[in-house]
């Protein structure tokens, strides 16, 4: 993903009010870390978000979404929003909607040791 300035500043207005966000420049662009968990990521034309792996399936059956895979492999319940699909500012805080609901299960990810 390549930094989009434009998606990123919605996406940081949408979380001004949310406690413990940090911004990290990640995957070439711009993730969003919520009290130390990944939550979302800006970058190209596309927002990633980390939601319920319960909730995959549905979601990516909205129009503009789609699985994140990499290296061939597929995350359930990480995926990835096409900008064009973000249109509005209810669009988008439905997608931050659920990636902040998630959030407040999500495990955080182990570090590894060098």
């Amino acid at each position: 993903m390549a930094h989009n300035e434009e998606l990123t500043n919605r996406v940081r207005e949408a979380l001004i009010h949310v406690p413990n966000v940090e911004e990290k420049r990640m995957f070439r662009g711009t993730t969003f870390m919520v009290d130390g968990k990944m939550c979302m990521s800006t970058g190209n034309d596309e927002l990633m978000c980390r939601i319920d792996p319960a909730l995959h399936d549905m979601a990516i059956e909205q129009h503009g979404c789609r699985t994140l895979t990499m290296k061939g492999h597929e995350y359930k319940g990480y995926i990835y929003i096409n900008e064009l699909s973000l249109k509005t500012d209810n669009q988008l805080k439905y997608w931050i909607g659920l990636a902040l609901d998630y959030n407040t299960v999500a495990k955080a990810t182990v570090k590894k040791r060098k």
